[in-house]
């Protein structure tokens, strides 16, 4: 087991669960996927930028930097902050074998400032890759926040690197900010074996000069969780929200979101400026290459989203987000 601790209202004493909605896979409806799976092509390389980041960026000043995935450099408040840092070449626990990156991460490790804060949403391999966390570690020391359990994870491949662990609904100060966890609809594995046994939330980082949303990967529904976020904390500056990786839907619906979700979550949010994540690095369903992009542009042209408030970026562009 990954964490021992009391029964709440989604830990039955030995796993996770999203109280409002139980997880309904198992390995044989993953197998059933897998043997039914009529994934569209993907391109073997894609050409991207690469974005050089300035060392710091201070007070009101907020700058985002995609890298890849759920990997983005977030700088704002003198704070260099990563999420979900992935640079290996393949989400999977083995460097031969499993999903290939089709983008290079838009930031060279070479590039990177100094990270202050690593925030681990989760643990399925295209979140929480532990090379990269090694990496991270050995060249900065950064402080690293993750769910319950998934501390166990990184302590067990490193021993050394230490980590601070959030349940859902509890906050830890940070230099000068808060940083909440807060529900959304998932589940976590990293061996047929381990299901549920982390945890995986939402993370909020509140500053005086507005907040931010981080999630992931998530599942829509309904919204009420992004909805209730908003009612918590009020409006957003910035939120980040995964759109691809939603093929087929019978399978995929409980834990990724389809653009026109995405967009939802967005207005749910009270309309941030968002920051659309999580497509076209890793093929990890069936949809096209091609399909989230322009599946978002039709979602935003039937919700009047304006184009400059829920971007979706090549890997290496970077966003520089107007004040409140």
């Amino acid at each position: 087991m990954y964490y021992r601790g009391p029964v709440s209202d989604h830990f039955d004493g030995k796993r996770f669960f999203n109280p409002w909605a139980p997880l309904p896979y198992s390995l044989t409806t993953f197998l059933r996927w897998k043997m039914s799976a009529k994934p569209a092509p993907w391109p073997k390389i894609v050409n991207t930028s690469i974005d050089k980041p300035p060392p710091r960026v201070e007070g009101a000043q907020l700058r985002i930097s995609f890298v890849g995935h759920a990997t983005v450099l977030i700088q704002t408040e003198g704070l260099n902050i990563l999420t979900d840092p992935v640079w290996s070449l393949r989400a999977s626990p083995f460097s031969w074998v499993g999903p290939k990156r089709v983008c290079p991460p838009g930031i060279p490790f070479e590039n990177l400032p100094e990270i202050d804060l690593i925030l681990i949403s989760h643990c399925h391999y295209d979140h929480l890759d532990l090379p990269s966390i090694l990496k991270l570690w050995k060249w900065d020391r950064p402080k690293i926040i993750a769910p319950l359990g998934n501390d166990a994870i990184i302590q067990r491949y490193r021993p050394e690197i230490p980590v601070d662990t959030l349940d859902w609904h509890q906050s830890r100060s940070f230099e000068n900010m808060t940083i909440h966890l807060e529900p959304l609809q998932h589940w976590s594995a990293r061996t047929m074996w381990d299901r549920n046994q982390a945890l995986w939330g939402a993370f909020i980082l509140q500053t005086k000069n507005g907040s931010i949303y981080f999630a992931a990967d998530t599942g829509y529904g309904g919204g009420h969780f992004f909805r209730e976020a908003y009612h918590k904390f009020g409006a957003f500056r910035l939120a980040l929200l995964p759109f691809g990786t939603y093929e087929p839907r019978w399978f995929m619906h409980y834990g990724h979101m389809n653009p026109e979700e995405a967009v939802l979550a967005h207005q749910d949010l009270g309309s941030p400026n968002t920051l659309g994540i999580h497509f076209g690095t890793f093929h990890l369903s069936d949809e096209s290459y091609d399909a989230p992009l322009q599946a978002l542009r039709e979602a935003m042209i039937k919700y009047g989203i304006d184009e400059n408030h829920f971007r979706a970026l090549k890997n290496g562009t970077a966003w520089e987000i107007p004040s409140q």
